[in-house]
């Protein structure tokens, strides 16, 4: 087809033709763009529910270090509960090593109360102190002591108890020698034949015990009703028949303080 207004110079057409070359190439980068980026293909993770892209992988965490722990140290069970201990600490109803207190445990045949046929000495209120301790001895003068039983009939088969009580009226702390050498505790029947005596078989030696000033301190002797002689010679056969018995109790310097119980038929 002619143009009517006669034949294009050579420079206009030229430029045509690139004008129209320039226009092809960018309509091929668009529809390349287009391809690439909303396009359904290539390495790209699938579309989630919401049209989103989710990723292809997912990079773990940091391993643990150890194996988890599902109980307490020592697999103890420390939800609630006491004692402590008390622990730390110690168990109820043991003795108290760091101040020589017994809180009535027993120790066989024979405890810190005396020999043969006493068991289960028991000391409340004193601290204990070594043999060869500077304290003083507490004397007459100083010290009070007292005998008491906590009660005055026993039943078949009860163990009497009997209580030393040493109070210091003075105002200076000194020491007592609980040992059933020195705090003689004597059982003696209605006819005076002496039936036990805490002198006659000792298994212990001293034990001796701060009396803090204005301060009272609590010795206990039980007696399980046997039968003692002196120097550890074989006793009489049997035990202590019921009746009624006279209790001594004496410290050395101090007065002998006595009482009495009754030992109760079938």
């Amino acid at each position: 087809m002619r143009n009517p207004v006669g034949p294009l110079p050579s420079t206009i057409y030229w430029r045509r033709r690139a004008v129209a070359a320039t226009l092809v190439a960018l309509l091929a980068l668009l529809i390349a763009w287009v391809v690439t980026s909303g396009g359904g293909g290539g390495k790209k993770g699938k579309p989630g529910a919401d049209g989103s892209h989710a990723p292809s992988s997912i990079t773990p965490g940091p391993a643990s270090s150890g194996p988890a722990i599902s109980q307490n140290p020592g697999g103890r069970d420390e939800s609630s509960g006491s004692g402590g201990s008390t622990g730390g600490g110690a168990d109820a109803g043991s003795g108290d090593a760091s101040s020589g207190t017994d809180t009535g445990g027993s120790s066989g045949g024979d405890a810190a109360g005396g020999g043969a046929g006493a068991s289960g000495g028991g000391d409340s209120g004193g601290q204990r102190v070594p043999a060869g301790s500077s304290l003083p001895d507490c004397t007459a003068a100083a010290v009070q002591l007292t005998l008491h039983n906590p009660k005055n009939t026993y039943a078949p088969g009860e163990k009497p108890k009997f209580e030393l009580v040493a109070k210091n009226v003075s105002a200076s702390s000194c020491k007592v020698d609980f040992g059933p050498k020195a705090a003689v505790v004597t059982v003696t029947s209605a006819d005076d034949k002496v039936i036990w005596s805490s002198k006659d078989c000792p298994k212990d030696g001293a034990l001796l015990f701060q009396v803090p000033a204005n301060s009272t301190i609590k010795h206990t002797v039980q007696w399980n009703r046997a039968k003692s002689a002196p120097n550890c010679a074989t006793p009489p056969p049997g035990s202590a028949t019921p009746g009624t018995y006279l209790i001594e109790a004496s410290l050395p310097g101090m007065p002998v303080q006595r009482t009495s119980i009754v030992l109760t038929k079938d």
